[in-house]
């Protein structure tokens, strides 16, 4: 057989490389496009479980509901900037941290905004590690292994098998694997926070008009600063939410079916056709996080406020059932119960799955790997997703308070969240054509984001960090 004769063995599928022949026409129904839906669904749940769940709820519990309007304000500012990083991953077949590396001043081999993802993601370590302990919190309650329930000895075994069995899901690494495993745990829980908010009314903890009048009165009570903040920079979406997102944007294929920009009118109206498709996706996934945000809010303001029962250590997850207790009776324990293990498992596969491709993007763009290389980057993938939830697991078991953890995570990525809105003011305006950037509306929403962010972001660094203005 001569050479001419062998047959060439196919390159394999890379989602991160733009190829001619993996275009594909986008389509133009909105039934069309809700077929391919998918990235937003794991952005929720990654942002469903430890924003949500524990962090909303425990500001409703302490502040009652004069903080309402900052759940809404924060659920839907960000949103536009996250729109506006996903359309330049599109069009450019660029992860957000690709492109964080292009913003001035460069340090070494990255830009600044890269080492200052470093220094958020290991703060994000105790978050993670507080998800991993609230999933082993409520599996402690229900099956305790050693000892009582909540004991350390039950905690950290459970502990233990919730990273193990997130390792072992995770192994081939595929994004179909993840959107599958996230999709049904967020509807479920999601459903069922709003129907508790829906029988709320009918209980002894039933809400007024006057109470969303007074959380409508942008106002931040005295004391809660700090939880205000962190909710904040854990619900809705986040910065490094904002980041992950364009990784899954391009694992679906949003920009491998626009395909390589080669000055054609085709090649332009296929990138609006995907982009359109991915602005369904942030407004379905923006849409369900606001309503459960609110969902948890809301009870958590109406059931836990008036009783002062304020999550703390490990006995976050049994303060947050009495939600459903208190309103449905003692039953209602192990349902809350099976929710909560589906949302943290849910988040902690998302974060497990997200997080070891950011760091093996960032091995590349400091030039230990080839990220391009597609044996060498599912190599480093499959070693961090052992890795990093063990990392996570040692954490939790060290210090042992999910709530805290989670706050010193949310915190960080508040800070965070300002200079990825640099970034993006920066790729927009230097790497996307004009043509894509002509709706008004867009641009005006992002806009209003945009001064929204800064103002929450300074009020942040004056409180936060020593100035009080609230008190000056």
């Amino acid at each position: 057989m001569s050479t001419q004769e062998v047959p060439q063995q196919a390159e394999p599928e890379d989602a991160y490389r733009l190829r001619a022949e993996d275009v594909k026409e986008a389509p133009t129904t909105l039934r069309g496009r809700l077929r391919y839906l998918g990235p937003g669904i794991i952005l929720t749940a990654s942002v469903v479980g430890s924003g949500e769940l524990i962090v909303t709820t425990s500001l409703g519990a302490r502040a009652g509901f004069v903080l309402l309007w900052l759940v809404i304000v924060g659920a839907t500012v960000k949103v536009w900037v996250q729109m506006e990083l996903a359309r330049w991953a599109i069009l450019n077949g660029k992860t957000a941290l690709a492109g964080y590396s292009t913003v001035p001043p460069r340090i070494g081999r990255m830009g600044w905004i890269n080492w200052l993802w470093i220094g958020l993601d290991l703060a994000k370590n105790f978050q993670r590690g507080g998800v991993i302990g609230g999933s082993a919190a409520a599996c402690s309650i229900l099956w305790p292994i050693v000892g009582e329930p909540l004991s350390s000895g039950s905690l950290a075994m459970w502990a233990v098998i919730i990273t193990a069995l997130t390792i072992g899901l995770l192994r081939s690494n595929r994004y179909s694997v993840v959107e599958a495993i996230t999709t049904w745990s967020v509807a479920i829980f999601t459903l069922s926070t709003v129907a508790i908010v829906l029988v709320l009314p009918f209980t002894p903890f039933s809400y007024s008009p006057g109470d969303f009048a007074d959380g409508l009165s942008f106002a931040i009570p005295a004391g809660t600063v700090g939880l205000a903040v962190a909710m904040f920079g854990s619900t809705g979406v986040g910065a490094d939410d904002m980041t992950n997102y364009t990784y899954w944007c391009l694992e679906k294929g949003y920009a491998r079916w626009t395909g390589p920009d080669d000055g054609s009118e085709e090649r332009a109206r296929r990138a609006e056709g995907w982009i359109k498709v991915m602005q369904l996706d942030v407004f379905v996934s923006w849409l369900v996080c606001t309503v459960t945000t609110l969902s948890f809010y809301v009870v958590g303001a109406s059931v836990l406020h008036p009783q002062n029962l304020v999550p703390e250590g490990n006995a976050v997850i049994t303060t947050v059932s009495r939600i459903y207790t208190d309103t449905l009776g003692p039953w209602a324990e192990t349902l809350f119960l099976f929710g909560a293990i589906a949302v943290l498992f849910s988040t902690n596969i998302a974060s497990a799955a997200a997080v070891p491709r950011l760091w093996t993007n960032t091995l590349g763009l400091l030039g230990v790997i080839d990220w391009h290389d597609v044996k060498v980057r599912a190599r480093i993938l499959r070693i961090l997703t052992v890795c990093l939830p063990v990392l996570w697991l040692l954490m939790f078991l060290f210090v042992q308070s999910p709530l805290v953890m989670m706050q010193i995570g949310a915190i960080a990525t508040g800070i965070f969240l300002l200079a990825v809105l640099i970034a993006v003011w920066r790729l927009r305006t230097l790497e996307v054509d004009p043509r894509f950037r002509r709706n008004r509306w867009l641009t005006a929403a992002f806009v209003v984001s945009s001064i929204g962010i800064f103002l929450l972001a300074v009020y942040t660094v004056l409180e936060v960090f020593g100035v009080g203005i609230a008190g000056a």
